[in-house]
């Protein structure tokens, strides 16, 4: 994806077939989510503010 920078997570394993996705924030307005595994797969473009609400919620029990 032109412009986009892709970071994986430092909890990933690196493992190839482990569950893991790439977050790039270094365009103003957006955060892009994508499969580590199908780099040139569909992407989900969230704005700042609601990938924010997301992963403030990830990690909390139910």
């Amino acid at each position: 994806m032109p412009g986009f920078e892709f970071m994986k997570s430092t909890y990933s394993s690196g493992d190839a077939h482990g569950e893991c996705v790439e977050v790039a924030c270094n365009i103003p307005g957006a955060v892009v989510v994508r499969d580590s595994k199908d780099p040139d797969g569909p992407i989900l473009r969230l704005t700042p503010r609601a990938w924010a609400s997301f992963a403030g919620h990830v990690g909390r029990p139910h």
